[in-house]
Order: C-alpha cells, then structure tokens, then sequence
C-alpha cells in the first residue's frame, strides 16, 4: 500500500519527465531532449499509429539517440480529422496525417538536427516564415482543458505519470482532511451538471444517496455512450482513466459505498483495455482495496461491459443490465441514489462529469463555478463532426457562442459551402439555424431553443443537406433503438418513421405533416423513458425551422437540396459536357451512354441516382434536376 509520502515521492521522481513535454520556446540545436508524443486514441489506432510508433523507435535506436528522446503514447489530442497525429516538445510542433514512410526523415531533420520537418507540418501552425506551437492555433487557443485534461500529455498506462500531475491528490485530500458532508457541499457549490445529458446537479444527486440509511451503495460510472459521433467519454477513458478510478473512489467516500461499476461498451477495446490496466494499478498501489492510505476507507470497482444498446444508457436500463437482466427503463420514483442496484441507494455519473470532480476538489468549488454561466457552471466536451472544417473534441467554457465553436475552432464548413443547421444532443437533440448562431451553449438557452446538451456530440450540416431527411436518419436509428417496453416509442416512433418515409419518396401529404407534429407530442408525453420523450425533436425542431423544406417536398414533389433520391434525377448539360466519357465509365448500371468528344446522356429509367456521374464529373456537366 502507497502513504501519502509515497506519492509525493513519485511526484518528485517522475515530475522532471513531464517537464520535457512543455512548450519552452527553445528551438534548433541547442535543445538537448525531446519528447515525441503520438497519439494512441482510436482514430489515430486505426489510421495506424502504433505502427508509427515502432518505425520511431526504431529509427531513433539507428540513430542512437535513445537517450535524448522519448517516445510517448498518449490518448487523444482532439484534432482527429488530422490523424494520425505527433506533437514533438518542447517546440510543440504539430505534424498531422504522418505515415511511416515520413519518420526516417522526420527523426533525420527534426530531432537529429533540430530544424522541422516540413512536409507534414499542420498548415494552420504556419505563421509567415514562422512555425507556430499548436496551442497557439484557433483550434486550440480558446479551449479549457478539465475533463479531457492530461489527454495528450501522460501516457496514460504509466500511473506515476497520473501521480506526477497531481493525480490521487484529490482522494488524499478527501479522505485525510474532509468529511462526506464537506465533500458533498463542495461539489454542490461547484455547480457541476451530469455530463451525460440530464444535467442534473451532480452534487445534490450525491446528497441524496448520501442520506439514504442502508447497509449497501454503489457508484456506478456510466461509460454507455451511445450517441451517433459522441467520443467523448472514450476519449478520456483511453487518455486519462485514473481520473474516473479517482473520482469514483471519492464519489464513494461521499455517499458512504465501498463498490463501484464502470458500464462500458465491449466495442471501446482500447478504452477497455486501457480502464482495466488502470484498476490493476491502482490496486496494487492500494489506491483502491482495503484502507486506502491507512484511513480505514475501503472501495473497489468492476468492469461490466455493455452490448450497445442504446437504452442501457438511461439509468435505470444501466441498472437492469449490470443485475443481469434485459436493459429496460422502469418509472422514477423511486430515483436510484434511493433505489437503484438490486435495490440499494446508487449514484450514476458518466465518465465526463466524474473527470472533473479531482479538479474540482483540488482548485475548490469557487474556481470551478467561476467558469461558465449562472445556470451552467464549468465546461462542456463537443464532439464535432459533419461539415465542419476541423472535426473532432473540443472542450470549451459554458457560455460560449455556437458561432465561436463552428466558425472559430472548428474552423467553419467546408469547400465554401453555407452553414444550414446545427444539431447538438445526438439523436435526441434538435436542430438549430443560422439565426441561433449567437446564442450561448448552456443546458438551459439549448433547451429552450428545441434541442438540448445531450452527450455532446455537434453535427454541422450546410446548404447540401436535406433537414427532412436529416429528421429521417436520426427517427431510423431511434426506432432501432427502442428498446420496446412502452407503446407510444415502439410503435409511436415506427410511425413517426413511415410518414417521413412518405414525404421523403414524394408521396406526403399536408395531413401527414400535422400528424408527424401531434404523434411527435404524444410520444414525447407519454413515452416512460428518455429515449421516447426526446426522440421526436429532431422531427419538430426540423418542422419548426425548416417548414418550407417539408412543404417543398409535399407540395412540390422537391427536395431542395437534392438529396431525396425519390424526388430528383440527373442531367448532363450538353454545353457543358467534353465528353470525356469518364461518368459513362464509372456508372455502376451503364446508365450514360455517347461518343468520345460529344456530349453524354443519361438515360434516367436505366439510373439508380447513384450521384457517381455528379461527383466525377470534371466539368460540372451533371446537374441535379
């Protein structure tokens, strides 16, 4: 078991390493160590990172300079749209898209010699003749790291890099020199929100299981994330997983329990993997187990993985699940920090809200709720994705501005497209206009706008996508979903479904459309779970900012956007058209026919409005009609 000077002990011993891994400003020649950090999050994994890894390794033992650099695998740095991804310390060099044919020179010019290698240095770092440091660029610069603090900077399988950056900090603190209640108090006057899409205030859920007189607790860390482009709670996982094992080690001295489950989706392997070695090594610290640092405080935490189900993210389906049954909702009351696993008082936090809870007790509720606005304290994880510039994780202080996020970190859309919608809160959640583009992100302002916080995922969409049929995909993946113990979401939502199916294939009518907006009512009323009641929104935040879309489908038999395969087809414009024959060459189904150096034509009964001719097209010669 580890005292509380051995930790410190580990701080001292391992501090000087993370040191190398800070932006000095020194550069060339006279830098005499540097870290090269590599980003193992799953996007850059499955782009190949670890082979990366090895081809450094063993091009810097070529070179025998094993001594003046390190080689880090680290979790993710958010950028994954330019992953693969190496940072080089202390200049902060930010190289994107590497491949291993890059590292001979990279580790040749970079690290041998001191000058950067050029070609695949990330473009936005490009300053005149000067080479920025990532955290300089607009991706970065206006970002609060808290929840997603450390990802990128400790190898998250080495611990004493977590104890070196104050890790474990928090729990010694609590559990030598706070009782529960001041525990309690703290977060509540921090103002912290469930991350995972209630918002509910973490604190006062605490208190209640707090109070509960029962013989048995639980924490449960909700790791089910569910919605469609929200990695967030991976991503802290897979790069920081000793801080969840830290705040559920303290979320259990709070309430008085001494066991806690993480529910994690089996298809994270890497976040999985990474958890589970985490468990182990705090175990053998004893910083979970029997008297943690002799104070008599005992807790310990399994891993239960999940299937998928979308559901088995609402609570009490969690619960279910873990119990061994099907994951399926049951009413609240009773609550589970009153009534939850096999009956007993049970708080469920997922994994982002538990990441701030360290900070939050190290830098104390003021700082904290300091952050952000009056409702909306601290800072919110967006996973941003669709058509935006820079997809990827970006954390960001509550209170910010929609635009800000889009247009200044992410970078804005695309190709010079226009911005068209925004939809925040995954499948659940709503889409917003051009028109709500200044409007601050907190869970209350999303809400009263039609759509919500959600898990944090963000999907940017421009003037090229259909809202109704965005409506579809999200009604398609919901009615998947159900997990069907209550009627109005297992047969309101297929419902819901047909008649979007109908104005997407041109044959809706007006009186769909009023349907479409009193079921989406009543499903939302009557639905037992989360999943039933916020299903619907994005079919009536769609109607209710996007109407002319809908009547343009129903009234018009168009989709403006030309994406409802049903309503539109293909022309060549024989202007305009070289005759190169390259659609006719790639069309799947020998739609197009013409000579070379005459003008194609598309014969529209043979095409299956594939698009392949439109976006092979050189000449912009196809047309959509």
């Amino acid at each position: 078991m580890k005292l509380l000077t051995d930790l410190d002990a580990i701080r001292t011993l391992t501090q000087s390493r993370l040191d190398n891994r800070r932006i000095t400003g020194a550069s060339g020649e006279s830098i005499t160590f540097r870290s090269v950090m590599v980003c193992g999050g799953t996007g850059c994994t499955s782009s190949d990172s670890n082979t990366i890894i090895a081809a450094l390794e063993q091009e810097i033992s070529s070179h025998g300079i094993e001594s003046q650099v390190e080689v880090v695998r680290t979790g993710c740095f958010g950028l994954c749209e330019l992953g693969p991804v190496v940072i080089v310390y202390p200049e902060g060099i930010f190289y994107s898209r590497v491949e291993v044919k890059d590292i001979p020179a990279l580790v040749e010019q970079h690290l041998l010699n001191g000058k950067p290698y050029d070609k695949k240095i990330y473009e936005k770092t490009r300053h005149g003749e000067e080479i920025l440091s990532f955290e300089e660029t607009d991706f970065y610069k206006k970002q609060v790291r808290i929840a997603l603090r450390n990802c990128g900077t400790i190898d998250p399988e080495v611990i004493d890099e977590y104890i070196a950056s104050d890790g474990y900090k928090a729990l010694a603190q609590v559990l030598t020199t706070m009782s529960r209640e001041q525990v309690i108090d703290t977060v509540k006057r921090s103002g912290l929100r469930g991350r995972g899409g209630g918002g509910f205030l973490t604190g006062l859920k605490w208190e209640f299981a707090a109070k509960q007189n029962k013989p048995q607790k639980y924490v449960i860390c909700n790791a089910d994330e569910g919605d469609p482009g929200a990695f967030m709670d991976r991503s802290i996982l897979e790069g920081n997983p000793h801080s969840v094992i830290e705040a559920m080690a303290i979320a259990g001295y709070a309430i008085g329990a001494n066991q806690g489950f993480i529910y994690v989706r089996a298809e994270y392997p890497i976040a999985v993997q990474r958890f589970t070695k985490a468990l182990n090594q705090a175990r053998e610290y004893g910083l979970l187990g029997d008297d943690i640092f002799g104070t008599g405080f005992t807790f310990n935490i399994d891993v239960r993985l999940g299937a998928g189900a979308f559901v088995c993210g609402e609570e009490t389906a969690l619960i279910h699940s873990i119990e061994g049954h099907r994951g399926m909702p049951t009413p609240k009351p009773p609550f589970p920090a009153v009534e939850g696993l096999w009956g007993m008082p049970t708080i469920i936090n997922n994994v982002e809200t538990l990441a701030n809870i360290a900070q939050i007790i190290l830098n104390g509720a003021e700082w904290y709720a300091s952050i952000g606005t009056e409702k909306s304290k601290g800072t919110k994880v967006f996973a941003l994705g669709g058509k935006v510039v820079n997809t990827g994780l970006v954390e960001v202080p509550m209170g910010i501005t929609l635009r800000e996020v889009i247009f200044e970190i992410g970078g804005g859309i695309p190709g010079g497209k226009k911005f068209k919608a925004v939809q925040t809160g995954g499948p659940s959640g709503g889409c917003l206009t051009e028109e709500h583009l200044d409007c601050t992100i907190d869970f209350d302002t999303l809400t009263s706008l039609g759509s919500m916080m959600g898990s944090g995922g963000m999907i940017i969409m421009d003037e090229d996508t259909c809202m109704v049929d965005v409506a579809r995909f999200y009604l398609d993946f919901t009615r998947d979903e159900s997990c069907g113990k209550c009627t109005p979401c297992r047969i309101g939502t297929k419902r819901l479904l047909e008649m979007l199916d109908k104005i997407t294939e041109g044959k809706g009518t007006l009186e769909d459309l009023e349907n479409l907006e009193q079921l989406s009512l009543q499903i939302k009323n009557a639905s037992l779970c989360a999943l039933g009641q916020t299903a619907p929104n994005p079919v009536l935040s769609t109607i209710k900012y996007f109407r002319d879309e809908y009547m343009a489908h129903i009234t018009d038999s168009k989709c403006p956007a030309g994406v409802c395969k049903s309503l539109i087809s293909y022309e060549i414009d024989a202007e305009l058209c070289r005759g190169c024959s390259l659609c006719a060459r790639k069309c799947p189904s020998d739609a197009i026919s013409g000579k070379v150096k005459e003008p194609y034509v598309i014969d529209k009964a043979a095409c299956i409005k594939c698009g392949v001719c439109f976006d092979v097209c050189k000449f912009k010669a196809v047309a959509i009609v």
